[in-house]
């Protein structure tokens, strides 16, 4: 193993492009170069003056009207990786103007370099990390914890997002209508973004100075750049850290009521059998609309009737080796925006290590997708929703979401509805907060669905808190109490965590119990009768010998979780100890060893095939696991996990991997396998479970997409394929055309399952 990880580091270090240190000498364009801007006291914000434009601004990505040579730029931006704390290797000067209806930026991003530009995505909502790109955030209400986001890159693609509580809810679906426009020049390139006030939630009263920071990706040199420093364990979403609009004078922000109708049609054959008749294509067609009105500066409400989710990507198939579900994420639009208003505990995702944190799966208070979903993924019809998202005053939040499902022949008209209630305590960040959830049955069309289902109702209701003691030290806590028809002990549950993140040091750790008698609906868990301990802690060490050799940090660290039932006895375990090196270029490499135990209730089938099941019983196996990223920025990459060792009462060897070619930054291809090559005994049995899948993705242009996804699964003979074009044919407008093709792959299922999609939304303004 240790021959494995210094061959990859030496083939990493070879690998390695060494760029020496650029000049900031450039060729300058209007307007000049950058000013010299004085320094804030130590302690002090930094500050940038928006100024009123005397005319016009032509949004085309060079900068020659008047206002950008008079207003004094943001510069000396400060690197938060690879070397918090230095001057950004590369200059970078914003400017910020303003008119009765806009808000104006203006960045110019001088590269010493610029034939080394970095572009690997166009697509609406891009991966900002991979490419050089420029991002804005905009704190609106000055509260120090909620803002916007808006990123664009070299070729002009837009990224916009709603961050709240620091990064703890970030709304990656939140849309708005702005524009941007870049050019490049011989010393870098520009970028010119107009942002509409009434896209905006703001103090109309204009009595709140407004937070703003800038971020810029450099990445050939994996570089990371802010204008108001930001420590490495964090990114922008670290809304406290940023500094202060001087001069705005802001428009209306208005009702900004919008109204999208939509027309979907489809026509729809389900995968047919030699034992029932042939299926045939069954045409069908509906309408609805998706309203939302800014009730006040800071309240939004969203109504959607007779919501189509078609459109929606398809999920990816997943092996699975344990007794549990597997956890899928949301991908609906409505249930995705301002979906993290409704989320109960500490997830931190300000944490640039690790951007994407794992769902709580353990205990996921509130998992949209038991709405609208079946237990198998078919959708169930909904008539509509009503969600009302936002801040009531300067220091409160409110959420509340309502959903009635029409039901079918196997699911009883149901409606799911929660609230939630947050009050921040002060300005240190932190905050305490109410939620009740409920999930009713109302009946159903089938006498017997109904005679079982109707009048049935689940609640949930608890308190949550979210304390910044000092520093980057976080206390979150939640209580929660249930209420099911015949259950009438046990019915709760409690979680506390203490987090820290630093730069050198962090460490997470807490305690979650789930009562006997617990049961969410609305929920996402895998067990009850539980207690579990959970630690996650390491050292980030850096070292200008490392980064010399190729590496930027070292990451020793350990993630353990230890779970037992509530007399004691032990019922899972995973205590992940590794070691990961992340290179200059981005890449990753991790080893570490993980010590097992699962308890299975019942008997078990790790594989469909099997002809007899593991037993009821408890199992404890030791796995090794090798991970690898390479520079996911190149025109090729490749991910990998593989997995051996033991695996319940036999062995495994596993492999979990994929590889990208990134032709240019219109076209990308994906093959990835998930496979799995086990023997137990007793059952003595040697099987395979293997997924095979293949991605690609086209843009057109910035506004037009196509998607497809096809799946195989050699356990089931499944094959599935979904194909998604997308035209965004006028501001928050589209056109999809969607296909899925689903076949089983024997002979006994000879007709495949079809379905064709289209679906048309006009977003109308007032």
């Amino acid at each position: 193993m240790k021959l494995i990880a210094t061959r990859l580091l030496a083939c990493t270090v070879l690998g390695t492009v060494l760029t020496l240190p650029p000049q900031h000498a450039h060729a300058q364009q209007s307007p000049p170069g950058p000013s010299q801007v004085p320094k804030p006291a130590p302690g002090a914000r930094r500050q940038v003056r928006a100024v009123k434009t005397s005319g016009p601004i032509r949004l085309d990505g060079v900068l020659d009207e008047p206002v950008w040579s008079t207003a004094t730029p943001a510069a000396d931006f400060i690197q938060s990786e690879p070397l918090t704390g230095q001057p950004a290797t590369e200059a970078t000067e914003v400017w910020v103007a303003f008119d009765d209806a806009n808000l104006y930026v203006a960045a110019k991003m001088h590269d010493s370099h610029p034939g080394t530009l970095l572009v690997t995505d166009i697509k609406k909502d891009f991966k900002e990390e991979d490419q050089d790109d420029f991002e804005l955030l905009l704190d609106t209400f000055g509260d120090r914890r909620n803002g916007y986001v808006f990123s664009t890159n070299v070729e002009g693609a837009r990224h916009d997002r709603q961050v709240a509580l620091e990064g703890r809810e970030v709304n990656q679906s939140w849309d708005a209508v702005w524009e941007v426009r870049t050019h490049r020049y011989e010393g870098g390139w520009i970028a010119e973004m107009r942002i509409p006030f009434r896209a905006l939630r703001f103090d109309k009263a204009g009595g709140t100075s407004w937070g703003i920071n800038f971020s810029r990706h450099v990445r050939r040199k994996n570089e990371v750049d802010f204008w108001s420093p930001v420590p490495r364990a964090f990114n922008l979403n670290r809304i406290s850290l940023a500094g202060d609009l001087a001069g705005l004078q802001t428009g209306k922000s208005g009702r900004d009521l919008r109204v999208k109708p939509f027309v979907v049609a489809n026509t729809v054959r389900n995968v047919g059998t030699t034992a029932q008749p042939q299926p045939t294509f069954v045409k069908h067609a509906e309408v609805g609309a998706d309203l939302k009105a800014a009730l006040t500066p800071g309240l939004t409400l969203d109504v959607t009737l007779n919501p189509d989710f078609g459109q929606a990507e398809a999920d990816e198939q997943q092996v699975n080796l344990t007794q549990f579900s597997q956890f899928f994420p949301e991908k609906r639009d409505f249930f995705l925006e301002n979906s993290g208003v409704f989320y109960v505990g500490d997830a931190a995702r300000n944490n640039r290590v690790n951007p994407t944190p794992t769902p709580d799966e353990d205990n996921l208070l509130f998992f949209s997708r038991r709405i609208g979903l079946s237990s198998s993924g078919l959708q169930i019809p909904i008539d509509g929703g009503v969600r009302l998202t936002g801040k009531l005053t300067e220091s409160t939040r409110l959420g509340v979401l309502s959903v009635s499902e029409r039901g079918d022949e196997l699911n009883p008209r149901a409606n799911s509805s929660m609230i939630r209630f947050r009050q921040n305590l002060g300005r240190s960040g932190g905050d305490i907060g109410v939620f009740a959830m409920q999930r009713m049955n109302m009946g159903g069309t089938d006498t017997a669905v109904q005679s079982r289902r109707s009048g049935y109702v689940n609640r949930v209701y608890g308190v949550d808190n979210n304390i910044r003691l000092f520093g980057n030290l976080d206390w979150n806590s939640y209580v929660v109490k249930t209420e099911t028809p015949g259950i009438t002990t046990g019915d709760y549950a409690w979680r506390t965590t203490i987090n820290r993140e630093g730069n050198f040091v962090h460490v997470k750790g807490g305690v979650m119990q789930l009562g006997a008698g617990f049961q969410n609906d609305l929920g996402f868990y895998r067990r009850t009768d539980m207690r579990k301990y959970l630690l996650d802690t390491g050292l980030r060490p850096r070292s200008a010998w490392l980064r010399a050799h190729g590496i930027r940090e070292l990451h020793p660290h350990v993630t353990w979780d230890y779970q037992e039932d509530l007399r004691g006895q032990m019922v899972a375990k995973k205590l992940h100890s590794g070691n990961s090196w992340f290179f200059n270029n981005g890449a990753v490499f991790e080893v570490a060893v993980n010590p097992t135990f699962n308890r299975l209730d019942a008997p078990f089938r790790p594989n469909r095939k099997m002809a007899a099941p593991l037993a009821a019983g408890g199992y404890s196996w030791t796995e090794w696991s090798l991970y690898g990223v390479t520079d996911q920025s190149r025109a090729v990459s490749a991910t990998a996990r593989y997995l051996f060792g033991g695996l319940y009462n036999g062995t495994q060897r596993s492999i979990n991997g994929s590889m990208t070619l990134r032709a240019n930054y219109k076209l990308r291809a994906t093959v990835g396998v998930q496979r799995t090559a086990a023997t137990l005994t007793q059952p003595n049995l040697a099987f395979v479970n293997n997924v095979v899948t293949a991605r690609v993705n086209y843009s057109f242009t910035t506004n037009m997409f196509v998607d497809a996804l096809s799946q195989y699964d050699e356990t089931t003979k499944q094959f599935n394929a979904n194909v998604r074009f997308n035209v965004i044919h006028h501001p928050l407008s589209d056109l999809f055309i969607v296909y899925n093709d689903q076949r089983i792959l024997t002979p006994e299922s000879p007709v495949a399952g079809r379905a064709l999609i289209v679906k048309f939304t006009q977003m109308l303004a007032f």
